[in-house]
């Protein structure tokens, strides 16, 4: 009996050694999860969720630690009074990094709140206000407004022969940003901008501003927007009889515009950051993984959050900590991190490096690549 006893009581202290050997690592993660953006953020969660799944089937260990890692996935409902609350929380929360925010208006005040308590973010929001801040803890994981938006200007003018021009924005920090991107290389390139009009982010009727854009008659419209509203105007340009051809950045580039727009989808030419992911071994292995897990296609953004959760990891090995959040932060700054969608580094600002974009068109509901 007494061996017995014995032995058991080794085992506890081994399970208790084990158990203490093991760390939890918490990736925080903000987006909008409820309301017209509801595809694009639970997009972005599966992608990192995807990443995480992955990697605590491998094993990791941090500085011979054991580790496991969960993701703490919170709604910003992309406004930026929720999105500043919802940072409050995650640093309450003591997460060792942040995926997102997703939309501009939000990063950029969230921003402030994470760069006080150390943390580091990885926002695909694009707009460039966001990492001229002077915060050494933004590593941007997309292409930025002035990549996005100048290549679409560039596509209007040397692929599409565009000689005029009207723009929309939907006074987001996002549409803003991208439509002043697009504005600025398409005069520089000799486009003529007939007409510029604003809506907000929550109307979905566009008759009254497409009426005095008809009047214009101009080639291409550029939307700085989403999905949620980029699909109901191509329905109503067609409804308005409009011939321009509806151009905007990553924001209408989803299988949202498809499922929503329907046929009027035909006249949409949007650009993504990063390479085609259907032109690829890897990009191809992803979105079928994706799709066999969640049995839904992807929108924009997953890879880039699944590449960057494997990065975050990567990252701490190498920093050899978890827990030293400037460690990390300088182990980020020099990642040259080979992902499905790209290799990630990053400038003194936080900008990914010669970041990669690609224009698209929507074909059967889902956004392929543009071939010339």
């Amino acid at each position: 009996m007494r061996s017995l006893i014995t032995a058991l009581a080794a085992a506890s202290a081994f399970g208790a050694v084990t158990a203490q050997a093991q760390e939890v690592v918490v990736i925080g993660h903000s987006a909008p999860l409820t309301g017209p953006q509801a595809a694009n953020g639970k997009d972005n969660e599966n992608g990192a969720r995807l990443a995480i799944d992955e990697l605590n089937k491998q094993h990791i260990t941090v500085g011979g630690k054991a580790v496991t890692f969960k993701l703490d996935s919170l709604d910003d409902q992309a406004d930026p009074k929720v999105g500043v609350q919802v940072a409050q929380n995650l640093v309450d929360h003591n997460v060792v990094a942040v995926m997102g925010p997703y939309n501009s208006g939000v990063a950029i005040p969230a921003s402030r709140v994470y760069n006080s308590a150390g943390i580091p973010i990885l926002p695909v929001a694009s707009n460039p206000a966001l990492t001229q801040q002077g915060f050494k803890t933004i590593f941007r994981i997309g292409a930025s407004d002035e990549q996005l938006g100048g290549t679409m200007a560039e596509f209007a003018v040397k692929t599409l022969k565009a000689k005029t021009a009207a723009i929309i924005d939907d006074r987001t920090a996002y549409g803003q940003g991208v439509a002043q991107q697009f504005e600025q290389v398409a005069k520089a390139n000799g486009l003529k901008i007939v007409d510029r009009q604003f809506t907000n982010s929550q109307v979905t009727d566009f008759l009254g501003i497409l009426t005095a854009i008809k009047a214009e008659n101009p080639d291409v419209i550029f939307f700085g927007g989403y999905a949620a509203q980029g699909a109901p105007m191509a329905k109503q340009m067609r409804q308005r009889g409009l011939r321009a051809k509806l151009l905007g950045g990553d924001g209408i580039c989803s299988a949202d515009m498809g499922r929503v727009a329907g046929d009027a989808a035909s006249i949409v030419y949007c650009a993504q950051g990063g390479v085609a992911l259907d032109k690829t071994a890897e990009g191809r292995e992803f979105l079928k993984k994706y799709h066999d897990t969640y049995h839904i296609d992807t929108q924009v953004y997953a890879v880039n959050y699944y590449d960057g959760v494997k990065m975050l990891a990567d990252a701490m090995v190498k920093a050899g900590t978890t827990t030293d959040k400037a460690k990390l932060t300088a182990q980020l700054a020099k990642e040259d991190y080979k992902g499905v969608a790209g290799t990630y580094s990053f400038d003194e600002k936080g900008d990914l490096k010669g970041a990669p974009t690609t224009v698209y068109v929507i074909r059967n509901g889902l956004p392929v690549p543009y071939a010339q």
